[in-house]
């Protein structure tokens, strides 16, 4: 791929006006005036903060031959095709699919949505899928994989824009991988946002529904609406072998399920028998998971080197998953199951030769923190002493209902900043302390903005037997301020913290 005739593009699309010459070649696509060069097709996207019809003339600048826009502009520059649409966020996934040939028709593509869970379960299919060999692309907030090695996504969002999709969707077709898996937020599946659009896919995977993203959504029943436009995408595949995965345990799997149609739907459970898949008898440790795997055929002992019982969950999702696209019963992975690998920021253990244990996790949502603190909680045979945040410009009305279940749990809480954007990040973690009400001001609770000071100053306090973890950042790269971006690893901070005590880690 690289280049094609505008007109080519033109057909997938419903415009409003268009001028100048459609017979020209494109040879890349933008939505950043940053990244136009010479015959760049620019799209000028409205977004929230930014709006790209300021910037075009910028791009033109750079070298781009035609613009996609939405509003009416006050010039037309000579030579540069104008293309008007009603809505340039949709134009752009179905102009993105077209430029790289339509890539995710020719691939078996999975998508997964739900609230948690997201990225160990799309790394678990993965895993699963190329122990059975069939070669894997992936998409998620952690990784790319487009054939070869995994890359660490650089791109800050879990589900990139349509051209980025696309493009890696073609890629993993050059290099010859047959299935891809792809992590489907809420904001990507959206049709404020477009990016997953146009994209096949016959496989939809539901790992559960908890209050998050309300300042994008507005309520949660519209945060549930966009997660099961991806049941509803899979449901009109044109694979006739199509099908759907839910939680069965979750509240809203209903909802997921009559999304699907008259698609097949498999069912996994860690609490009731009724299910096409389900779990009994978990033993947690900090270093893994033993269960028994149940289906109606068969038992067997399964163990995982992922802790907490919501990874026997994502590990049932990614076994129904695997199993139902090679055709094999779910029992013959058993024996893949200690050989997977968890995500870089989930349940991620920080070694060393400490007396207590260290845990890094990517849990920022209500329903992560319901998950992961009372698992941490069983870890220690002294305090749980926990540093998080929450992210500016998102849910304020979250905030204190997060240090709430916090303090639930919790001996020790230090407040810390992550990525506060454009809002005061003192105010940020005054309200999440509105909610900590059972602790005291400088005892056993910290607001402390600088991130490392506040892993720092959480280490020095950790004795025999304590659990410090600290939530929020995971993988994530970087804190985003206002005014700069601080580059960011949050698990090496945490082993920079413990040789400053003198530990080996």
């Amino acid at each position: 791929m690289g280049r094609m005739p505008l007109e080519y593009l033109i057909p997938v699309l419903s415009p409003l006006n268009i001028r100048g010459d459609t017979k020209k070649t494109i040879s890349s696509i933008a939505f950043n005036s940053k990244q136009a060069s010479s015959g760049t097709l620019f799209f000028a996207l409205s977004g929230i903060h930014v709006d790209g019809h300021q910037y075009i003339d910028s791009a033109i600048e750079k070298g781009a031959q035609a613009i996609m826009h939405s509003k009416a502009l006050a010039t037309y520059q000579p030579g540069i095709t104008y293309i008007q649409v009603k809505n340039a966020k949709r134009a752009l996934s179905r102009v993105s699919s077209a430029f790289y040939q339509h890539p995710s028709q020719e691939l078996t593509t999975i998508g997964v949505t739900g609230t948690d869970g997201k990225s160990t379960t799309v790394s678990l299919i993965r895993q699963l899928l190329e122990y059975a060999g069939i070669p894997t692309g992936i998409i998620s907030s952690t990784t790319f994989k487009t054939g070869g090695e995994e890359k660490m996504n650089y791109l800050r969002q879990s589900t990139p824009e349509a051209p980025y999709i696309h493009a890696m969707l073609r890629e993993m077709l050059n290099r010859n991988q047959s299935h891809v898996v792809i992590e489907a937020t809420s904001h990507g599946l959206s049709p404020i946002n477009c990016r997953l659009d146009d994209v096949k896919f016959d496989v939809a995977v539901f790992t559960n529904l908890s209050r998050e993203h309300l300042e994008f959504h507005g309520n949660i029943e519209n945060y549930r609406e966009d997660k099961t436009r991806l049941f509803r995408m899979m449901a009109k595949s044109r694979n006739p072998r199509a099908f759907g995965v839910v939680n069965a345990d979750d509240e809203a799997s209903e909802y997921f399920v009559r999304a699907a149609g008259k698609r097949t739907v498999l069912r996994y459970s860690i609490r009731n028998q009724n299910v096409d898949i389900f779990a009994t008898r978990p033993v947690v440790t900090p270093d893994g998971t033993e269960f028994l795997l149940h289906t109606p055929e068969q038992t067997s002992q399964c163990r995982i080197r992922l802790p907490g019982l919501f990874n026997v969950e994502n590990t049932l999702a990614a076994l129904c998953t695997a199993a139902e696209l090679k055709g094999i019963n779910v029992h013959e992975f058993t024996s893949k199951l200690p050989e997977l690998r968890g995500v870089k920021g989930r349940m991620e253990t920080i070694r060393g030769n400490m007396d207590f244990h260290v845990f890094v996790d990517y849990a920022h949502s209500l329903g992560g923190f319901k998950k992961v603190l009372p698992l941490l909680k069983t870890f220690c045979t002294g305090r749980l002493i926990l540093i998080f945040g929450t992210a500016g410009e998102r849910d304020p009305e979250k905030r204190p209902h997060q240090g709430a279940v916090a303090a639930k749990y919790a001996d020790m809480v230090f407040l810390s900043d992550d990525d506060p954007h454009s809002e005061n990040p003192e105010k940020i973690l005054t309200d999440i302390a509105r909610g900590v009400a059972t602790m005291t001001l400088g005892e056993n609770l910290f607001l402390i903005p600088d991130r490392r000071q506040a892993i720092f100053e959480a280490m020095k306090r950790a004795r025999k037997g304590d659990v410090v973890a600290a939530l929020g950042k995971g993988h994530e790269s970087s804190i985003i301020y206002a005014n700069h971006v601080l580059p960011w690893d949050e698990a090496e901070v945490c082993r920079e913290a413990l040789r400053s005590l003198n530990f080996e880690a």
